[in-house]
């Protein structure tokens, strides 16, 4: 069955429907203006015999196109429904009784916008996977537009169909492992982040078990304790008042739902060694900054990280939302174990899905929208978890053996060549305390701006880039990533940064992207919310935020780049690149000041 993209735009006076075929790449648009109704029959034809992609559709595009289709509805009466969604958030299931429509069970579509990594824009994701054209709404959607206006229209809304196909075809993977999941357990999961999948999932297994789920009612204000596991034990003074300021400390659940750390534990700073950490919400993180570390005649660089630490803690310790109890420990347990078996036996398919599950479930404790809304789990997982991690980097500093970087579910040691086997055994006891499994890498050499930014050269050659040094994709936007590959091939083989610049053509790896939510403007062009650039030589000036003026960041000597070009841009300005790449050594210990003025 074709895939088609669908895309609704409209304005007082005009409605359009724009649908690409994604094989033939062939584009067809359906209009309605005075003395031009809406092809229904044609229309019906395509959502009973294709399967219908949107971005964010169903919120808006397939419940406007519902009440398009009912008989005498005019653009004007479809520009105010939309605006009751867009200005009065008004929800799908809300939009269908106030218009007394249906949306047909037969229509087989997909959404991409939960599917899609992060929360961004149609526009965004476009420039993340470098899109040839980013394009914002071109006529103002409020106005009564002229023939010129409305074919601009038009082909404004084509291109948003190239981006959405670009998407679909970007997501295929998480795409056919949702059509496989959504087999398994008879429910539609294509259209679903991988939290909204767990929960699904999870909630329809353990409704076999116990009869229907019913989300938790937790009222604002109600407050509980962490409740410290018997293994979780320190051997310092210091780390012994950690965890009795742990254990005491009262947590509160907010009208949002989403519990905040006590002031008494987010501002606790625990030096172990010669790193210093801090407990948060998110998990465990040291606090080290422009520092590098290289394994040398001396020591190794190890990285061990928990493997499926939050779902080890969930299972270890027995932890079930209170309204769900026995039934969804067996559920998530069993679930687990065909994960296990899956992966034992290669059947790659069916272990992705399940990890989805089981690591997905652990974010929706703390929504408080969740069947499974349990605050006290949450931060009854993460807190284990941080604890936990102080008890290993305590143990090994303990023995002499430096800790140089924790963050969430891992830690990266400095070991000295001889206490390797006394960090093995340390790490052994630890595994057996508290039934956990780690798996380790081994450095070269790391480089961190700080704990969540920073470029790790692994011992075979291979490298881990986290945060701002990250390359970009679907998760991630666009910035200057040729500094990046510069910097990295100068600290794994010492390639000189300016051969790495000056030898790429490729002017994506040039670009950066950026939303600025009031349009931007450069030298009295406007370029819209999602904006691209590069650096380019003889541009004088910044681009500008359209409403306020003010600059936006980083953007002197920026030339927007909104089409991506076929030929690589004569004006690029290399020198620009290569000091950026500079001042990111610096920022990562790599190299001193003087070195790079050097």
């Amino acid at each position: 069955m074709d895939a088609v993209g669908l895309d609704i735009e409209l304005t007082p006076a005009h409605f359009s429907v724009g649908c690409l075929n994604f094989r033939t790449n062939q584009s067809r648009q359906f209009e309605m203006f005075e003395g031009h109704p809406l092809d229904i029959s044609t229309l019906n034809a395509i959502l009973r015999e294709r399967l219908i992609v949107t971005f964010n559709g169903t919120g808006f595009d397939i419940p406007l196109l519902m009440l398009a289709m009912k008989e005498g509805v005019t653009p004007q009466q479809l520009k105010r429904a939309a605006d009751s969604i867009i200005n009065g958030k008004l929800q799908p299931f809300q939009f269908y009784e106030k218009f007394d429509i249906q949306i047909p069970k037969w229509i087989n579509h997909i959404d991409l916008i939960e599917v899609a990594p992060n929360v961004a824009s149609l526009k965004i994701y476009g420039g993340r996977i470098h899109c040839p054209k980013l394009q914002d709404m071109p006529v103002d959607h409020n106005a009564v537009l002229t023939p010129e206006q409305v074919q601009i229209l038009l082909q404004y809304n084509i291109n948003d169909l190239q981006i959405t196909k670009s998407l679909y075809e970007e997501l295929k993977p998480q795409i056919e492992l949702r059509e496989q999941m959504s087999k398994e357990y008879g429910v539609d999961l294509r259209s679903k982040s991988d939290a909204q999948m767990a929960e699904t999932i999870i909630t329809k297994e353990v409704s076999k078990k116990m009869g229907p789920v019913i989300r938790p009612t937790i009222d604002a204000g109600t407050t509980f304790k962490y409740l410290k596991p018997d293994f979780i034990e320190f051997k310092t003074h210091e780390l012994q008042s950690i965890l009795t300021t742990v254990t005491q400390a009262s947590f509160t659940v907010p009208d949002s739902g989403q519990v905040v750390m006590p002031k008494e534990i987010a501002n606790s700073k625990i030096t172990i060694g010669s790193s210093t950490y801090q407990l948060g919400i998110g998990g465990l993180h040291s606090t080290e900054q422009s520092v590098a570390h290289i394994a040398d005649a001396n020591c190794i660089l190890v990285d061990r990280d928990v493997v499926s630490y939050y779902p080890s803690i969930i299972l270890n310790l027995g932890l079930a939302p209170a309204h769900m109890a026995e039934a969804f420990t067996h559920t998530y347990k069993s679930i687990l174990a065909r994960r296990l078996e899956a992966k034992k036996s290669g059947d790659k398919v069916t272990a992705n899905c399940l990890k989805i599950v089981v690591n997905g479930s652990f974010g929706k404790f703390g929504s408080k929208w969740s069947k499974l809304y349990s605050p006290n789990l949450m931060i009854q997982t993460t807190l284990t978890g941080q604890l936990c991690l102080l008890m290993l980097i305590e143990s090994l500093e303990l023995e002499n053996i430096p800790v140089v970087s924790a963050n969430t579910d891992g830690i990266v040691i400095k070991c000295p060549k001889d206490k390797v086997e006394m960090m093995a055994f340390v790490i052994w006891l630890w595994e057996t305390q508290t039934n956990f499994e780690t798996e380790e890498t081994h450095y070269s050499a790391i480089y961190s701006r700080d704990v969540n930014n920073y470029i790790a050269i692994k011992t075979d050659g291979g490298v881990k880039r986290k945060g701002a040094f990250a390359i970009s994709g679907l998760q991630k936007n666009p910035t200057n990533e040729i500094c990046i590959e510069a910097v990295t091939e100068y600290l794994r083989s010492g390639t000189p940064i300016e051969q790495t610049i000056r030898a790429s053509s490729d002017i994506r790896r040039f670009v950066t992207l950026r939303r600025v939510n009031n349009g931007a403007i450069k030298d009295g062009v406007s370029l819209g919310r999602a904006i691209r650039w590069y650096y380019a030589s003889g541009i004088d000036g910044a681009i500008h935020d359209k409403i306020n003026n003010y600059t936006v960041p980083r953007t002197e000597g920026a030339k927007p780049i909104l089409d991506l070009p076929d030929q690589f841009p004569s004006d690029v300005n290399f020198d620009w690149y290569i000091e950026e790449a500079n001042s990111i050594l610096q920022a990562i210990g790599a190299v001193q000041p003087e070195e790079v003025t050097a």
